[in-house]
C-alpha cells in the first residue's frame, strides 16, 4: 500500500488515479479515504485525482501524542501529500473536517491552491456555539476510548445530518457504518481533541478570509442545520465565493447526492480552469434592497 512519511515522521496512506490536472480530496472526520471513492471514478475520467487518510486513521499511522493533531497539522499533510507526489498545483475537496482543511489550505497556501471546495463546514464553527461544541467533542472523545469502535461506530454514525444517507441508500449507509467500525478509536479521540476541539472558528478569520484570491466554492446540504449558517457567512465573507445548497440533504453531500455532488464540482473547476471564476461584482456587495440611494 502507498505511503509517504511526513515532515514530523507521521506515515500518510494515499490512493490515486487518473491523469491530468491536481484534484486532492481531503475526508471528514467519520470518513476516510474510501469515502471519496464516487468522486474518484469520477473525477479520475479527466483528472489526476489523489486521497490520503488523514493522521490518526488506519493505514496511515496513528501517533499517540495528542500535540501531533492539529487544524495547521492537517493543512500541512495536504501540502507535504502533493510535494511528495511532484504536485505543484491542485483542486482541493475538502468535506468537514477537510472542508476546513480545504479551507486553510486555500488561506495560507494560495500558491498551491488552484481551487477549493468548502463542503459542510460549520459544527461549533459559530462563536455562540463554541462552548457547547467543545464539551461535546470532549464527551464524544471519551465514549470512542471507552466503548471502542466496534461498538461506539453505529452510535455516532447515526447522529446528527447523517440521517438522510440512512433513508436515502441504506446500502450505503451500511457501507458507511462498516467503514466506520474499522477506524481506530484512539485516532478518533485524539483527532477530535487536537483539531476539533482547537480549530479556530471562521468568524475569528473574518478579516483573512476577507482577502481570500483563491476561487472557493462552499457546498452544503440543506438539512445539514448545524454547518448552513457558516456557509451563508463565508459566501458573504469570501470575495471568490460562490454557494450550492444541495436541497433535502445532510452532511455527507458527497455520499448522499453524488452525481449531484459531482456535476456542481465540476461545473466549478471547470470554470476556474477556463479563467471564468472571477471575484464576485462589488455592486452585489451594497447595502441597497433594489436600488442605491441617488442613482438615477
Amino acid at each position: 500500500m502507498p505511503h509517504f512519511t511526513a515532515s514530523d515522521g507521521v506515515r500518510l496512506y494515499y490512493e490515486e488515479t487518473g491523469s491530468g490536472t491536481p484534484i486532492v480530496f481531503v475526508h471528514e472526520f467519520a470518513g476516510d479515504c474510501r469515502a471519496w471513492e464516487q468522486q474518484m471514478r469520477y473525477f479520475g475520467r479527466r483528472y489526476r485525482c489523489v486521497a490520503f487518510n488523514a493522521r490518526g486513521y488506519p493505514p496511515s499511522d496513528v501517533p499517540d501524542d495528542l500535540g501531533m493533531y492539529s487544524q495547521a497539522r492537517a493543512v500541512a499533510d495536504i501540502v507535504e501529500t502533493l510535494d511528495h507526489l511532484g504536485i505543484d498545483k491542485a483542486h482541493c475537496v475538502g468535506l468537514s473536517m477537510g472542508g476546513f482543511a480545504a479551507m486553510h489550505f486555500g488561506l495560507d497556501h494560495a500558491d498551491r491552491a488552484l481551487s477549493v471546495v468548502i463542503g459542510g463546514v460549520g459544527f461549533g464553527a459559530e462563536p455562540d456555539t463554541a462552548d457547547r461544541f467543545r464539551a461535546e467533542v470532549e464527551a464524544v472523545a471519551e465514549r470512542w476510548e471507552s466503548e471502542g469502535a466496534e461498538s461506539f461506530a453505529p452510535v455516532y454514525g447515526s447522529g446528527a445530518g447523517r440521517e438522510q444517507l440512512k433513508h436515502k441508500d441504506p446500502r450505503g449507509f451500511a457501507e458507511f457504518i462498516a467503514q466506520l467500525k474499522e477506524h481506530s478509536a484512539r485516532g478518533a479521540a485524539l483527532t477530535l481533541r487536537g483539531v476539533q476541539m482547537r480549530r479556530p472558528s471562521p468568524w475569528d478569520l473574518r478579516e483573512r478570509l476577507a482577502e481570500m484570491t483563491v476561487p472557493a466554492l462552499i457546498l452544503h446540504g440543506d438539512e445539514d442545520r448545524p454547518a448552513l449558517p457558516t456557509g451563508v457567512f463565508l459566501k458573504e465573507t469570501i470575495p471568490t465565493s460562490g454557494l450550492v445548497v444541495l436541497p433535502r440533504t445532510g452532511h455527507t453531500a458527497n455520499l448522499e447526492e453524488p452525481a449531484v455532488f459531482n456535476a456542481a464540482v465540476q461545473d466549478f473547476i471547470a470554470t476556474v480552469d477556463a479563467g471564468r471564476w472571477t471575484r464576485r461584482d462589488r455592486r452585489a456587495e451594497g447595502a441597497a434592497i433594489l436600488l442605491e440611494p441617488g442613482k438615477d
